[in-house]
């Protein structure tokens, strides 16, 4: 089997008590989803930074207080060599009101009612974790974007 390429990306997650903000992703990879904020960590750029940037591009609203890193995913796909490799990220606080960008319209959504049927399959697995406070580890094999293949996910207590 040949060496995987990585790619680092950001998940970031904006709670307010019951309700999570979710966006649904109007175009590129993951489109037609409902999802978290988050993309590409870029050179000279912590993914912290990334996580930040990305929920001010994508739902227009400024992270206050920083991020705190949840969890910790590699996405790989059969026939791809490059794996994904996400670090989530929950806002502790924002302020502004989440608009609409050209990439993500966002809403909020009650915790107990997701739109799991629109999202992307791994996340029903996860998203429980950290709606509960936890964090996780997660490893998922998919074919094409919607079958998982193999899967590995355990709570953890830091990121050692």
């Amino acid at each position: 089997m040949s060496e995987l390429t990585k790619k680092l990306f950001t998940l970031a997650f904006i709670r307010e008590g019951n309700r999570l903000l979710l966006g649904y992703k109007k175009r590129g990879f993951g489109q037609g989803r409902w999802n978290a904020f988050g993309g590409k960590v870029e050179a000279g750029e912590t993914p912290e930074e990334a996580a930040v940037r990305e929920v001010q591009e994508e739902a227009g609203v400024m992270v206050v207080g920083g991020v705190e890193k949840v969890g910790e995913l590699l996405f790989t796909f059969e026939g791809d060599p490059t794996a994904m490799h996400v670090m989530v990220f929950s806002a502790r606080g924002y302020t502004g009101t989440p608009t609409e960008s050209e990439e993500m319209k966002p809403q909020w959504f009650s915790v107990d009612s997701l739109p799991y049927s629109l999202m992307w399959p791994d996340d029903e697995l996860w998203y429980p974790i950290y709606l509960r406070g936890g964090k996780f580890r997660g490893r998922f094999h998919f074919q094409g974007h919607d079958k998982i293949l193999s899967e590995k996910l355990e709570e953890v207590q830091t990121f050692d």
